[in-house]
């Protein structure tokens, strides 16, 4: 069973930056894809970035390219999600989500998900 463990939402004005991490255990995370996804009150859970196991791979939704960077640090069973420009529509839970398997990076498909981490962007 794989367990994660989101941290790093916050709170922060229009075109500041936040960086939530997610730490993995219980299984080997060098073998995982890794996603983040969002939810938005009101709304469904939505697809924000992914990468695959070496880094090399990665994916983002449309509305965050440009501003946002997934990364991560296998030795540290760690992935991040560098959040730039960051806009009132940001505003969600962020959850952080593994695909075991998956060698590349993947929108869907997610396996485990982490509890979320609140990110709330003011205008």
């Amino acid at each position: 069973q794989v367990q994660l463990v989101e941290s790093g939402g916050g709170s922060v004005q229009a075109g500041g930056s936040l960086r939530p991490s997610c730490v993995a255990s219980g299984g080997t995370f060098s073998y995982y894809a890794m996603g983040w996804f969002r939810q938005a009150p009101g709304k469904e859970r939505e697809f924000v970035a992914s990468i695959g196991w070496s880094g090399r791979s990665t994916s983002y939704a449309d509305s965050v390219k440009g501003r946002f960077t997934i990364s991560r640090v296998n030795a540290e069973s760690t992935v991040y999600l560098q959040m730039n420009s960051l806009k009132p529509e940001d505003t969600a839970v962020y959850y952080c989500a593994a695909l075991p398997g998956s060698l590349v990076a993947a929108t869907g498909g997610y396996v485990y998900w982490g509890q979320g981490t609140q990110v709330t962007v003011s205008s």
